[in-house]
């Protein structure tokens, strides 16, 4: 049976896909034809591995140093892109903060760090490549929300407001780009990316209804439907966790 590549001869290009649930990403947009290009921070030495990974299963593939918490790095990430592929057909607006605080502990430079990246980022990226989207002729996007935009943690406030602003952008930004762009999401649930489980995990993972933790390949399925499937869908977002928001 032939391997389905429904992005041969597209660009997709992912934030913050060095490691983790981004690399994921990468590598199964890669298998469904696009050429890559990702964007990093600090976590150079793993965009090095992850830039060979994708070359080796045969992708064309950029990597892009990019601090995406300053509004200078979204147009250059775009440019980049656009520079070195000629084309931007897929965005995934991967790059995320998380982290856990009790409410009148947090910060202002917590807080102002939390809403940059999970929240400032991915619409800055999105108005930049919004013109080049247009011209793809059915151009998606997809952000990587949680399911901490549904279910409010008490120790992750901060963390959950961004998520929670960033499932209400998607709508907003469906209903602006229609009907040339589609806009849709992703929310994780609890994803582990080991063996080992913290005493937090485990619980939440035992009152997971499919009783497991997720995967970052759960994950990059999700976003692969997402950036392939078809274009009657626009303005939802995925839950990926296992039926824990239903609890």
């Amino acid at each position: 049976m032939p391997v389905s590549r429904p992005l041969e001869g597209k660009t997709a290009l992912i934030t913050g896909a060095a490691r983790r649930i981004g690399r994921s990403i990468a590598l199964a947009l890669a298998d469904a034809g696009a050429a890559i290009a990702f964007s990093y921070r600090g976590s150079e030495a793993e965009a090095r591995l992850t830039t060979e990974e994708l070359r080796a299963r045969g992708a064309r593939v950029h990597a892009f140093a990019a601090d995406l918490r300053h509004p200078e790095a979204a147009p250059a990430l775009v440019a980049a892109t656009v520079a070195a592929f000629g084309r931007l057909d897929v965005l995934v607006n991967n790059v995320g903060r998380y982290e856990a605080a009790d409410f009148d502990a947090i910060t202002d430079q917590q807080w102002d760090d939390m809403l940059a990246t999970n929240l400032s980022a991915p619409f800055r990226v999105s108005r930049e490549a919004v013109p080049h989207l247009r011209r793809a002729a059915g151009g998606r996007i997809v952000h990587l929300t949680s399911v901490g935009a549904i279910r409010a943690f008490p120790t992750h406030a901060h963390y959950c407001a961004s998520k929670a602003g960033l499932s209400h952008l998607t709508r907003a930004m469906a209903r602006a780009l229609a009907p040339e762009i589609q806009v849709n999401a992703v929310a994780p649930g609890l994803i582990v990316f080991g063996p080992e489980l913290t005493p937090w995990e485990a619980a939440m993972r035992d009152r997971t209804p499919l009783q497991r933790a997720g995967t970052p390949e759960d994950v990059a399925g999700a976003v692969r439907y997402l950036a392939t499937c078809n274009p009657f869908l626009t303005g939802q977002v995925l839950v990926v966790d296992g039926g824990l928001s239903l609890m």
